[in-house]
């Protein structure tokens, strides 16, 4: 339909034509021909979105020209979902833009548009999109609230903090300004409210960078990462993507008490591969096997006979571990500590005492030392008073595994533990009441890798550390 005729000021339009070929343009009134202005405005209702450009910018609105009868007002809150926007900032001289129509005609007789509502509209459409399809949006974070995130999408969407990153942020204001994807978990048009997940998308990224980093690693392989996480059974260890874990028994060839006391979050590592379950997606790293093992001196350096210095490490019901190299402790047992018979070891001997001890026995493959005190010639030990033990250190005899070393290394009994051996006199069996039983706690250090795996603890990971 052809619009009405609209002659310029003072020209009777009752006899008013469409000149032919002018589109509408001009009219011709009693044989004059005059501009008809409204076939140059271009029909709109209240919540149309029209496109203008910006004319002028005041502190409190900005004018766009739309092609009406005069310039659309947008107020300054209508400018963006942003708080305090300054329209400087926000638009400039001569930029496009869409606003929708508020109101054709306010008790003014301004026409009133909304900048952010037609950005709304357009931003809604894109987002019910984006979570029919699964795929992420993404927006800049415009604002830090209490319990997470406010996201420019066009929209204010939501993203709680525990959703965040896949980890938990301890500090959210250091995403502020930052531009995000996420993922649309919920949407509710009625209340305009959007809830958002940056976490679904990580894991989504890590699953892929999990499957790419598996099928590139193979056991022995000696790789680098970053200590991400230190729990009492161990570490987890960020191998660009994917956690792998460093149980507690191959952190050193050492006894290790807690990991913490080696490592420490955000260390760098070089770790060696152990096993790959790729079903699982679990990794397990060695630590210690990039070291040196001090077991293999000991094989190297030393024989029976052997008399050395060293420093005791623990006192316990039925001896005393004695550290003759760094990582590497022995076991002296009760009836290998004196001449007579000794009841309990701490009327001998402390925890840090300097002593000699002499080798009996090298158990190369369960990685076990036996040690003697009263076979070096020339020491004995002063008896002193007894400090009670503490509890953890006075063991349970009823809980300890068989210590697993030969049993000529010990006197054949009591009265003949009270006699000083010849130097080529065979050990016998010990006596009932002295046989070794060190305590799993007390186990010596150099516990086998086999030993110490089946004393991990059962519990899994927390999600998203598990390696």
């Amino acid at each position: 339909m052809s619009p009405t005729p609209t002659a310029a000021p003072g020209v009777d339009q009752a006899n008013a034509k469409v000149v032919e070929g002018s589109d509408g343009l001009l009219l011709e009134v009693d044989g004059q021909v005059v501009p008809n202005y409204d076939a140059t405005l271009h029909p709109f209702q209240e919540g149309d979105v029209v496109t203008g450009h910006v004319v002028r910018i005041d502190a409190d609105e900005v004018l766009v020209d739309i092609g009406y009868k005069s310039e659309g007002v947008i107020p300054a809150g209508e400018l963006s979902i942003r708080k305090s926007v300054d329209p400087d900032e926000e638009v400039s001289i001569g930029d496009e833009v869409d606003a929708l129509v508020l109101t054709k005609e306010d008790q003014d007789g301004r026409l009133i548009l909304s900048k952010k509502r037609a950005r709304f509209e357009r931003a809604w459409r894109r987002i019910e999109a984006a979570a029919e399809s699964g795929e992420p949006v993404s927006g800049t974070v415009i604002e830090v609230v209490k319990g997470g995130l406010i996201i420019d999408l066009g929209v204010r969407g939501f993203l709680p903090a525990s959703l965040v990153d896949i980890r938990r942020v301890p500090n959210l204001d250091e995403y502020l300004g930052q531009a995000i994807e996420c993922r649309v978990i919920e949407l509710n048009r009625s209340r305009n409210n959007v809830v958002l997940s940056r976490r679904a998308v990580l894991e989504e990224q890590r699953k892929e960078d999990r499957e790419r980093i598996l099928d590139r690693l193979e056991p022995g392989e000696v790789v680098e990462g970053t200590i991400s996480n230190i729990v009492d059974f161990g570490a987890f260890v960020d191998l660009d993507g994917i956690d792998g874990l460093i149980h507690i028994s191959e952190l050193s060839w050492s006894h290790v008490n807690h990991p913490s006391e080696i490592l420490s979050i955000g260390e760098q590592v070089s770790v060696k591969v152990l096993d790959i379950d790729r079903e699982r997606q679990r990794i397990s790293l060695g630590l210690k096997q990039t070291q040196d093992d001090p077991w293999q001196r000991v094989v190297d350096t030393y024989n029976v006979g052997d008399e050395l210095e060293g420093t005791v490490t623990k006192v316990v019901t039925f001896g005393a571990f004695v550290e003759i190299l760094d990582g590497v402790e022995g076991l002296v047992h009760i009836s290998e500590l004196a001449q007579h018979h000794v009841e309990n070891p701490r009327e001998l001997i402390q925890p840090g005492d300097p002593v000699r001890v002499k080798i009996l026995e090298i158990d190369s493959d369960r990685r076990r030392l036996s040690l003697s005190i009263k076979r070096v010639e020339g020491q004995t030990l002063p008896v002193r008073p007894i400090t009670a033990p503490a509890e953890s250190e006075a063991g349970d005899l009823d809980d300890v595994p068989e210590l697993g070393l030969s049993e000529d290394v010990f006197a054949a009994d009591e009265e003949a533990a009270a006699q000083p051996p010849s130097e080529d006199a065979a050990a016998q069996p010990p006596s009932e009441d002295a046989a070794a039983q060190p305590p799993s706690e007390d186990a010596p250090a150099e516990a086998s890798a086999d030993q110490a795996s089946q004393e991990a603890p059962a519990e899994e990971a927390p999600e998203g550390e598990s390696g």
